[in-house]
């Protein structure tokens, strides 16, 4: 039974192994709009991390973890502790500014002549998406490293 087991994990078939190269920079660059996009309308960081680690966690099945470690470039765990620090961050700024805490800043800055706002919310938004991003991949990877 075991045995079975791995041999259905090791076969990929082309089919996947192309599909998880095609999915990947699409699934991530749909993760950035929804996470951008969840100001103003349904999304944000827990929804759209969640698409990024689909798409990592296909990539994983299709190449394993060694070649997902090496397209990711940095430890999930790193992600993980990168989110909750800049979720951490993002709380601060309105004591800063008199008001109470957790209080939604906003700053706009001008480059190349348009006009950038940045706030408090979305670098929480961020915050949440490389948690859930780091949590979901050292699960999995985990899980895969110990069936290996």
């Amino acid at each position: 039974m075991i045995e079975d087991n791995k041999k259905i994990m090791k076969t990929n078939t082309l089919i996947l192994h192309t599909a998880a190269l095609f999915l990947l920079p699409l699934q991530l660059i749909f993760s950035v709009f929804l996470l951008l996009r969840g100001h103003d309308e349904p999304g944000g960081g827990f929804i759209a991390g969640l698409v990024a680690s689909g798409a990592f966690v296909l990539y994983l099945f299709a190449h394993g973890v060694a070649s997902t470690r090496n397209i990711l470039r940095v430890e999930p765990h790193d992600l993980l502790a990168m989110g909750l620090l800049l979720g951490l961050a993002a709380m601060f700024p309105g004591l800063l500014y008199g008001e109470p805490f957790l209080t939604a800043q906003w700053w706009e800055f001008t480059l190349a002549g348009s006009e950038i706002k940045l706030s408090t919310v979305l670098i929480f938004d961020i915050g949440v998406y490389f948690a859930v991003l780091g949590t979901i991949l050292t699960i999995v990877m985990s899980l895969t490293e110990a069936e290996e």
